[in-house]
């Protein structure tokens, strides 16, 4: 197992002082950097262990914060700061490029060599970004089907990847049509994979909280949906020494 170096990272964005999980791989020299966007209720291990993961593979990776360090217990405190999120996308593009500068000031990192993950409203995020223009070489998303302002998505510069599940009450099939439309009519490189069966936050191992209607965790598709990202970063931002 590849040794990895771990730190916190405190930083502003969206009024807040956000706190980050920065993970860098072994060796000194620059490497591919991919962000990590979180899904509502904010970061928690779960994530900073997908950040620690793929620093094992040679990323330099971020599991960025949406919160100011809070980890939402409360399905209706987190849909009260999330939803108003979701509704503003230069929000979004302000949280995603504050995550950005971190990881581009990091001396292990390649610049021009960047990607955006994320899950439910970090995927979301990781979308803005591409919306924005932004230089990445690989978008992926878990549950964030979210579509943009009229147009810009024409504006995203790289392949990008959605997982979803096919019982996703907040992803329906509208949804999905209506993701699948925009990403086609802007002549996006994009893929759609329905996990049959899976529910709403599919990929998250249980935990200790009140838990909406239609989420659930699927561990076989759980993995298969992460196996799905990593092949992404493989394909489109491999690391080379």
């Amino acid at each position: 197992m590849t040794t990895v170096t771990t730190r916190t990272v405190t930083y502003p964005a969206d009024g807040l002082t956000m706190v980050g999980h920065l993970a860098l791989p072994a060796g000194d020299g620059r490497r591919p950097a991919v962000l990590i966007g979180p899904e509502g209720p904010g970061l928690n291990d779960f994530q900073r262990r997908r950040a620690d993961a793929l620093a094992e593979l040679g990323y330099v990776a971020l599991a960025f914060d949406l919160h100011g360090g809070r980890w939402f217990t409360d399905p209706e405190e987190m849909l009260a700061r999330v939803t108003p999120l979701l509704a503003d996308p230069d929000r979004m593009r302000e949280i995603g490029h504050a995550a950005l500068d971190v990881v581009r000031a990091e001396p292990r990192t390649d610049p021009a060599r960047m990607a955006a993950i994320g899950y439910g409203t970090g995927g979301a995020i990781a979308l803005e970004l591409g919306r924005d223009g932004t230089d990445l070489r690989a978008i992926g998303t878990v549950n964030a089907l979210t579509t943009g302002r009229p147009g810009e998505a024409a504006r995203i510069r790289c392949p990008v990847w959605a997982g979803v599940g096919s019982e996703d009450p907040i992803m329906p099939p509208a949804q999905r049509d209506a993701f699948a439309a925009e990403m086609q009519a802007a002549g996006v490189d994009w893929r759609l994979v329905v996990y049959g069966g899976a529910l709403h936050a599919f990929h998250h191992p249980p935990v200790d909280q009140n838990v909406v209607p239609g989420v659930g965790h699927h561990p076989k598709h759980a993995r298969r949906a992460w196996q799905d990202i990593v092949a992404l970063l493989t394909e489109c931002l491999p690391v080379t020494e």
